[in-house]
């Protein structure tokens, strides 16, 4: 793995800029309300079409651009990526800055399911997880860090910083790239977009996606509002919500990478054990939601949690697409991608209506029946499935 770990890092490094940007708009939301006379649920299509640009960018996107070599896709991808942002900086309109979210959406799609495959093919097949899981930090880490860093810096400089910031990223990760990532790629024969779509008959995989969107969208039906929670619910000040959340950022960093080395081998049987803890530690995180210390402790360990499964799945959905057929591998990551952003959108949807109807307290609960069923379905998948089929020989 020494060997190609630089191009690994090259690629959470791209992770990192594209998670940034996903997330970045949440805390810029008063600036952009303010630089564009607008108001705050339309300033908001900034973070909601991105969304969307995401879910659909990646299946649709992928397919179109599998007969571009790999390498050349990855470095095409991060060009548009800093282009987008740049321009989105420079935005004299706000349907310019709409327009430019969406193209950054669409490459943050493209980009991650064909980033899933070089990672995983970079190692020795027993390491395929830990690879995936070490991309993915990028985006983990950006997905904690994105709102507090990108709201100082346009508090601080202005909101266009914010983007100008993330482009920088974008820039030095191509460089990175276009250096440590080999030019001898593997690159598989595609299938016509017919044959791609035949993914769409695979249930076990159209399980895997259904269980994406509700085990890793379980967690945000509390994360959207975390910061509501820790000053609310536990009484935490502004400074102290800041530390808070760093600190979750580091715990999801710990998480995602043991997630990756756990589902290594057998990754249908440790995800029905991940997703288990998960259900019970969001259980713990609303029976303890108004006890100071409990509380705080019962929300960290809900970050170690909370992006555990993402490099088990990720590979699971690759092994799955393999095993039927190899051309499809992008396609079917690509698909899983939208699907993680699905449970991004019905986590955060959910917990608005839990908060509406009833309290922040009874959120955890909501995010608790979502992990319960992901749960049970990977049980299912993994007494329906040849376990032997999917380990992961360390030949």
């Amino acid at each position: 793995m020494n060997k190609n770990k630089f191009a690994i890092l090259a690629l959470a490094m791209s992770a990192f800029a594209i998670g940034m940007t996903e997330f970045i708009s949440v805390g810029l939301l008063p600036l952009i309300k303010a630089a564009f006379n607008t108001t705050i649920p339309l300033a908001g299509l900034t973070v909601s079409l991105y969304a969307v640009g995401v879910t659909l960018g990646a299946p649709l996107l992928t397919p179109l651009t599998n007969k571009i070599k790999r390498k050349h896709l990855l470095i095409a991808i991060m060009l548009v990526f800093i282009i987008a942002n740049t321009l989105a900086a420079l935005s004299t309109t706000f349907t310019m800055l709409l327009a430019m979210r969406i193209l950054s959406a669409l490459m943050h799609g493209v980009f991650m399911s064909i980033a899933t495959a070089i990672a995983s093919d970079l190692v020795t097949p027993d390491k395929r997880s830990s690879a995936i899981a070490m991309m993915f930090t990028g985006l983990t880490v950006a997905t904690i860090t994105g709102v507090p860093i990108g709201t100082w810096i346009g508090q601080q400089f202005g909101w266009e910083m914010s983007f100008i910031t993330i482009a920088v990223i974008g820039l030095i990760s191509l460089i990175a790239n276009i250096f440590v990532v080999p030019n001898d790629l593997n690159e598989y024969d595609q299938a016509p977009m017919l044959e791609q779509l035949k993914v769409f008959k695979n249930k076990s995989l159209m399980m895997v996606y259904l269980i994406t969107a509700l085990g890793y969208g379980g967690t945000f039906v509390v994360y959207t509002y975390l910061t509501t929670l820790l000053t609310d619910a536990l009484h935490y000040s502004d400074d102290a919500v800041v530390i808070l959340l760093v600190i979750y950022g580091v715990m999801v960093a710990v998480g995602n990478t043991m997630g990756g080395k756990l589902t290594n081998h057998h990754p249908t049987k440790a995800l029905i054990s991940i997703f288990s803890i998960q259900a019970i530690v969001l259980l713990f995180v609303g029976i303890t939601a108004t006890h100071h210390i409990l509380g705080t402790i019962a929300i960290l360990i809900m970050g170690l949690f909370a992006f555990m499964n993402v490099p088990g799945l990720q590979l699971i959905v690759v092994l799955f697409a393999e095993r039927e057929n190899k051309a499809t591998v992008n396609f079917a990551s690509s698909l899983n991608i939208a699907s993680f952003n699905i449970g991004i959108t019905l986590g955060s949807v959910i917990g608005g209506y839990v908060l509406n109807q009833f309290t922040i307290t009874m959120t955890p609960y909501f995010g608790f029946i979502m992990v319960v069923v992901a749960s049970a379905m990977m049980y299912v998948i993994y007494k329906k499935e040849n376990e032997t089929q999917l380990k992961v020989s360390n030949g």
